[in-house]
């Protein structure tokens, strides 16, 4: 079948006990992936024997140095084949058409800059949670505009929102291997919100986004996340992450630049809430005051009277 062949790249540290799951959710698409690669990042259990049961359908690639998500996920699009890069975390998993449904649109409308869609967030018990498009205002508004169509296209007018506020995650992203390489992939230093940060630099340089409206994936809530563990740190290491992009956003276009300001807004205030739950009211008013300065506003004025209000 022609079409475009993709690689899809799975990082793994430390998950062994959840590998198993993502690999078989890949090779149960209903449309094959070209190559699987897991790329194990100098992990401490048995990434290796796992991957191993699979014999020829797994690549398997050792980093002798832990180094990150995002280096291990560049190091699995470097050596690629395919043309397409799809990305799954080790404890996330696909459904069965997660490959097929971008497959399908890209012979119709090869044009696509890049292809992304909804997916579920599940706890460890399985239960489902919700689902991403349905949480996020930039979701809602294309779900209300596809009025029940399975697909949407992101257009210019929709780039403000999505970067402000986004819906799609690594795991229901399908990017042409060349783009992502141009891009350098994802940034290198950065604990949390490396994903935002390539996803928004890809948006920056798109014209056409096709967004699948049902669930492609699930996103697995568990409290072993650096979000749970340590809310604060974990908020401080986002803020950390969008200054870096907000110094990119000026090469951007106008409405990718205004949801980038937007999304350091909400992060920085993010930040406050969680300072604030610790009892640090000083600490979360510094937190948002960068954004009253920076971008005086009604939104950003309203950040501030919320954190002294408390």
């Amino acid at each position: 079948m022609n079409g475009p062949r993709f690689s899809v790249v799975i990082p793994a540290w430390n998950s062994a006990a959840t590998l198993a799951r993502a690999i078989d959710s890949v090779l149960a698409q209903t449309e094959p992936a070209y190559e699987i690669i897991v790329v194990d990042d100098a992990s401490p259990d048995d990434v290796a024997g796992v991957v191993m049961r699979y014999g020829e359908r797994v690549r398997y690639l050792r980093r002798e140095r832990n180094a990150g998500v995002s280096a291990a996920r560049n190091f699995g699009a470097e050596q690629a084949r395919g043309d397409w890069l799809a990305f799954l975390d080790a404890d996330d998993w696909y459904y069965p058409t997660r490959l097929a449904a971008h497959a399908a649109w890209l012979r119709e409308d090869p044009a696509l800059d890049f292809l992304t869609g909804d997916y579920e967030y599940r706890d460890t018990d399985g239960r489902l949670l919700g689902t991403s498009l349905a949480q996020h205002e930039a979701g809602r508004r294309l779900l209300a505009r596809a009025a029940g169509a399975e697909r949407i296209v992101m257009e210019a007018g929709d780039f403000e929102s999505f970067v402000g506020d986004h819906f799609g995650d690594t795991h229901t992203l399908s990017v042409p291997r060349v783009s992502f390489r141009e891009l350098g992939g994802y940034p290198l230093g950065f604990k949390v919100c490396e994903d935002v940060h390539f996803l928004t630099r890809l948006v920056a340089r798109s014209r056409r986004v096709g967004v699948v409206c049902h669930p492609l994936a699930v996103y697995l809530i568990h409290g072993g996340s650096a979000t749970r563990r340590d809310p604060v740190q974990a908020q401080r290491e986002n803020v950390r992450t969008l200054r870096d992009l907000a110094r990119l956003a000026p090469a951007f276009p106008d409405p990718v630049r205004r949801g980038v300001m937007t999304r350091l807004r909400l992060g920085r205030l993010n930040l406050a809430y969680a300072l604030c739950r610790q009892g640090t009211r000083t600490a979360a008013l510094r937190a948002v005051l960068p954004s009253l300065l920076e971008n005086p506003g009604l939104a950003s004025l309203r950040d501030f009277m919320s954190i002294t209000r408390g």
